[in-house]
């Protein structure tokens, strides 16, 4: 076989400039999220004869018409979380759902999954795209439709995983996993989980009610063999003015005499998220209002079996990366999967289980927790509590991973109101200083 030919060297021309590497990588922005409203899943539930991908569409249409100064052809990319890559779920979602939202042939798309990260993953990979320079503007989300699709289905692990005792069979049932973490932290009881389910019910009720969170759902045309037609417009899983008595009667599924129920966990839900990422400067250049900056971020791996601690390192490392410490972060949009979960987050930084930055909307317990699509609920409810809240200036959302592993996103709030704020601290501390 002969050798490759060596390859000829570009000429110079008069005026070349070698472009130098950047130093630095550009600004990366949250601009606008959405979401389906969270259904229940099975043959009850509201999604039950909707397709998978027909909600993701249904984000990304909205995504669009709320952004009119995006032309479509700038989509660099469209990223598409799932779980289940299988049916209405599989075949690259990312660009199917691309075509048939309406984007242009050129817009190219693909399909991630990292579990219950996958909507989060989306956003840390199409903004590693905008860092690299291949893409300015990008899409990303996720969707589960677990009524079609439950979690597991069509999997097949290798044996090996456990006959080589690589990870205890507790680890590839999360609802285990949970009852693990209990078990490893005894002060983390049931009671405790049961309290912060309670309160995360009510505290979802009264920012659904006072008007915070439906400005960011997306309605969705329903049609259903026994309740007819519809438009779903409300997140179906929550329970208004749940008790600690009623959840102190519930089952447990996962264990005889257990701490881990359908009360103090998120449910089984259907349902889809987009958000829209962008450089700074592409967001300036097209006349977009970005809602936040994207700090830094961190993947984890912890002990499968314990899979519910993985935030904790994954927080440590997204802390690290931006010089900051627990401290520094205002708002916390944390992934209620299990309440023990958020529990041992908390616990680990000396945060109390009330503490009023850390959900002060409620969390998936109440909203419902469509696996790959929740990253981007997460993001979304952290942006609007940042226009809320224009002293908080970081935020967090993290999430606990199956088969053990964590991540941590941390945010920078740029709303308006949020910049003039930080102007006046500026101002203030320059003036004392000054004195």
């Amino acid at each position: 076989m002969k050798a490759p030919l060596p390859r000829a060297p570009r000429p110079i021309i008069k005026g070349d400039t070698v472009p130098e590497r950047p130093v630095s990588r550009p600004d990366i922005v949250f601009v606008d999220g959405v979401r389906t409203p969270f259904g229940k899943a099975g043959d009850k539930g509201m999604y039950a004869q909707t397709r998978a991908d027909d909600l993701v569409i249904a984000c990304i249409r909205e995504l669009m018409r709320r952004n009119p100064a995006l032309p479509p052809e700038r989509v660099g990319d469209v990223a598409i979380a799932a779980t289940t890559q299988i049916g209405d779920q599989g075949l690259t979602i990312g660009r199917l759902a691309a075509l048939l939202a309406g984007l242009p042939k050129s817009v190219p798309g693909y399909s991630i999954d990292r579990m219950c990260a996958g909507a989060l993953t989306a956003v840390t990979s199409v903004a590693g795209e905008i860092a690299l320079g291949a893409v300015d503007v990008a899409i990303a989300g996720g969707v589960e439709h677990m009524g079609r699709h439950p979690m597991g289905e069509g999997v097949d692990p290798n044996p090996r995983i456990i006959a080589e005792k690589l990870v205890d069979p507790s680890a590839l049932v999360m609802g285990s996993t949970a009852e693990n973490l209990h078990d490893r932290f005894p002060t983390l009881t049931k009671e405790r989980a049961d309290a912060y389910a309670v309160a995360s019910q009510t505290k979802f009720a009264a920012a659904r009610d006072a008007g915070h969170i439906d400005p960011d759902l997306v309605p969705v045309a329903l049609r259903h063999a026994e309740l007819g037609y519809g438009v779903a417009t409300r997140d179906e899983p929550p329970r208004d003015g749940v008790t600690m008595e009623a959840l102190a009667q519930l089952k447990t599924p996962f264990r005889p005499h257990g701490r881990v129920t359908a009360g103090n966990s998120a449910g089984l839900n259907d349902g889809a998220t987009a958000c829209l990422i962008a450089s700074a400067d592409a967001a300036a250049e097209l006349g977009l209002t970005p809602k936040m900056r994207l700090v830094s971020f961190s993947f984890a791996g912890v002990e499968p079996e314990f899979m519910g601690v993985g935030p904790v390192p994954a927080a440590e490392k997204a802390l690290a990366q931006a010089g900051l410490s627990i401290d520094d972060i205002d708002l916390f949009e944390i992934n209620e999967a299990f309440a023990v979960q958020v529990l041992a987050f908390l616990e680990h930084f000396g945060i109390a289980d009330d503490d009023a930055r850390v959900n002060p909307w409620g969390g998936a317990i109440a909203t419902g927790h469509p696996l790959a699509s929740s990253g981007v609920r997460l993001m979304t409810q952290l942006a609007r509590e940042f226009e809320q809240d224009p002293s908080a200036r970081y935020g967090m959302t993290a999430m606990c991973i199956g088969i053990g592993m964590g991540a941590a996103v941390i945010w920078e709030n740029l709303t308006p109101a949020a910049d003039a704020a930080a102007a006046q601290i500026t101002s203030t501390q320059d003036t004392e200083d000054a004195a």
